[in-house]
């Protein structure tokens, strides 16, 4: 649609909101900061112990000592990192964030637990065992763990103002640092359209609370397996500081047994770190085994 004059309606409709005071451009000077202002602001970074065995070697930072770089190992994930932990179905992910839980109850932090796919009930007694592999006395630790429960709660799955608002409740009402989504994949099914938006706001809300987090998204079948795409595209990877990436694939092939060294038929699954913006990290794929009492190990990396 043009005018007498050929202007199309959406140029005057542009051109009607820019003379509007509220649409021309304005300096926001409270979003610039010289260096040293941000660097007081910002938190020291550490290692978090994640209670899964080979990973807390594998993050790292480097430090000046007699004029050299140095670099040490982190001994955890970083501090008030957010990270995306993402795969298919029957990898490790779910087993992963338990044993995160269970350790930091067990360091004495509490730790809120949203579960969105199963129960709060359920939810627990799949922690409990995580902790009974572990060797801890979970009657001990149980109430370091703040459960979240958007699975039976429709108004906290599928409204995330409801949600946040829950999660700062839970975060001052127990002192937590720490905040496990399970999945976060499950609060924009059928809606990936959104899956940023989410993602972006539930990133911004940890980050605001100085939180570090976990969040689990799944895979669609269609992905390649050893990517950081996750259901909601590449878009969710790019939000968040890391992604850790599990993976399985079966031998069939006498090609992949001699690549993996291991028998026609067997389960082979994988790790990977795909980026980490809060410290250095190992890049290599690494062997990770589900062990029979439940429990994920990151093992040697593929030679």
């Amino acid at each position: 649609m043009t005018d007498k004059y050929g202007k199309s309606s959406w140029y005057k409709r542009t051109w009607t909101e820019a003379e509007n005071e509220d649409f021309k451009p304005k300096v926001v000077k409270e979003g610039v900061l010289i260096g040293s202002h941000a660097l007081a602001k910002a938190p020291k970074i550490y290692g978090v112990p994640t209670g899964v065995e080979g990973l807390d070697d594998l993050f790292f930072i480097t430090e000046i000592e007699n004029g050299k770089p140095v670099k040490k190992n982190l001994g955890g994930i970083p501090a008030y990192s957010v990270f995306n932990i993402t795969g298919v179905n029957d990898t490790g992910k779910s087993l992963m964030v338990e044993q995160f839980t269970v350790k930091q109850a067990q360091r004495g932090e509490k730790v809120i637990f949203v579960t969105v796919e199963t129960p709060a009930n359920f939810a627990i007694s799949s922690i409990q065992m995580r902790a009974q592999a572990m060797g801890y006395d979970f009657s001990k630790i149980e109430d370091n763990i703040i459960l979240i429960d958007a699975a039976s709660h429709v108004s906290l799955r599928e409204n995330i103002p409801n949600l946040t608002a829950t999660m700062e409740y839970a975060i001052k009402e127990y002192g937590a640092k720490f905040v496990v989504i399970d999945s976060v994949t499950g609060l924009f099914e059928n809606l990936e359209m959104k899956a940023r938006g989410i993602v972006r706001r539930l990133y911004s809300f940890m980050k605001e609370h100085k939180q570090t987090a976990l969040f689990v998204s799944q895979k669609r079948s269609g992905h390649e397996d050893l990517s950081s795409e996750a259901a909601g595209g590449y878009a969710v990877g790019h939000i968040v500081d890391g992604t850790m990436v599990l993976a399985k694939e079966i031998i069939m092939t006498t090609y992949q047994a001699k690549i993996y060294k291991k028998p026609i038929g067997e389960i082979v699954r994988l790790f990977r770190i795909d980026g980490c913006r809060m410290s250095g990290h190992d890049t290599k794929t690494h062997y990770l085994e589900i062990t029979e009492t439940g429990l994920v190990r990151i093992l040697e990396p593929l030679s």
